[in-house]
């Protein structure tokens, strides 16, 4: 066996997986978790409010500027939360790249021995692992890129994606899910607005669970269901909120 070739294969085997496998995803973490939780939460917090406010008796101008304050606020947070969440995974990634790197030009022989044991865990057997480890190792900056995904499960090149990525896209589909129970109220009363968006929502809801099986693999009715109960369940309870403030201070 050409130990070289071998180590050659075993320092890309990350990438090799993640670029020529086709069942996986193509839509990194971030991603996925910026355009769920930015349409999820755009749609649920907006349906809460609307509800909220309709229970307490507004008319239709009202919850529509209510619901449009709430969509700006909330993308703006949602944004901002993504970006300072991303970042600051990126900066951590950093530092740990730097402690990593420091190590590797300070204590080599522990890093060496480190990196054996890392193999040796995977089933390769002593020897073979020590003659990888000791290629690997020759060359600071292929040990450094090699330590950050076996040991700390980093990708030096991407820190763990875009912040700026993240908060678009939760700004974006944040105002995308927020528009769906509120744009009724714009020109309909709320007698035929509420039920119209709670119905809407509830299409939006389930919409959204059967689109996250898509890189999941869950069954698509019960992502849909999960996601509509727990939608509607949060705006069964603010309108039940708004009910009750609206008769106490009407009383």
């Amino acid at each position: 066996m050409n130990i070289t070739a071998a180590a050659g294969n075993l320092v890309s085997m990350t990438d090799a997986v993640t670029t020529s496998h086709p069942a996986h995803a193509a839509i990194g973490g971030n991603a996925l978790r910026a355009s769920v939780l930015g349409a999820n939460d755009g749609l649920v917090s907006n349906l809460s409010l609307v509800t909220g406010v309709a229970g307490a008796g507004l008319e239709s101008r009202l919850i529509l500027i209510t619901g449009i304050a709430g969509l700006i606020a909330g993308a703006c947070s949602m944004a901002m939360g993504e970006w300072i969440s991303v970042q600051s995974s990126r900066e951590l990634n950093r530092r740990e790249l730097a402690v990593e790197r420091a190590e590797i030009a300070g204590f080599p022989e522990e890093e060496r021995l480190e990196l054996i044991d890392i193999y040796e865990s995977r089933g390769l057997s002593t020897a073979v692992a020590t003659q990888i480890a000791e290629h690997v190792m020759a060359d600071p900056d292929r040990a450094l890129q090699v330590m950050a995904r076996e040991e700390l499960g980093i990708d030096p090149q991407k820190l763990g994606g875009s912040a700026w990525t993240a908060a678009a896209s939760s700004f974006a589909l944040f105002v995308v899910g927020a528009i769906v129970p509120v744009v009724w109220f714009a020109f309909l009363p709320v007698s035929t607005g509420v039920p119209i968006s709670v119905a809407a929502s509830a299409l939006g809801l389930f919409a959204i669970g059967v689109a996250i099986t898509r890189v999941t693999d869950r069954p698509p009715w019960r992502s849909g269901l999960r996601q509509l109960l727990i939608g509607l369940a949060a705006a069964l309870l603010t309108y039940a909120t708004g009910t009750l403030l609206g008769v106490s201070v009407g009383a």
